[in-house]
């Protein structure tokens, strides 16, 4: 694993906290219905986590040498409660396959920090999966 890879990975990953966060603001502005409230602070709850992440990658790219990314993935449209809800649910099972796969990427460029740092993220982003998918379960079609 050469250091440059990692570097581009890493940006994938910012780009994709990036993106996360604007789909978080953008859905809890767009919530509606009898569970807007709640599912307004719902999102808006998960910002400051991934916000964290967009933060420690960044620096953790500028400390590898790189320059961190500054165009966020591009958020799914989504016009219903249920389709916002399956959106959040898609990135955040994207950012633990993403974040797995970095860490591996990071064990075998040997940077154990940044191995164990990721891992805590794949936690969170489990945490966050989890929690959205019990709100689906039975929420009407």
């Amino acid at each position: 694993m050469d250091k440059q890879t990692l570097i581009d990975g890493l940006n994938e990953d910012l780009a994709g906290e990036l993106g996360a966060i604007i789909q978080y603001l953008t859905y809890a502005a767009k919530a509606h219905g009898p569970y807007r409230p709640q599912l307004s602070q719902f999102y808006l709850a998960e910002v400051a986590d991934e916000q964290g992440h967009a933060q420690f990658l960044a620096n953790k790219i500028v400390a590898l040498g790189g320059e961190p990314a500054t165009t966020p993935r591009a958020v799914p449209e989504a016009r219903t409660n249920r389709e916002m809800l399956q959106g959040v649910l898609e990135a955040e099972r994207r950012a633990v396959k993403d974040y797995s796969q970095r860490a591996e990427e990071a064990a075998a460029y040997g940077d154990k920090g940044l191995q164990v740092q990721l891992e805590d993220m794949i936690r969170d982003e489990s945490g966050h999966a989890e929690e959205t998918e019990r709100i689906l379960k039975d929420w009407p079609v």
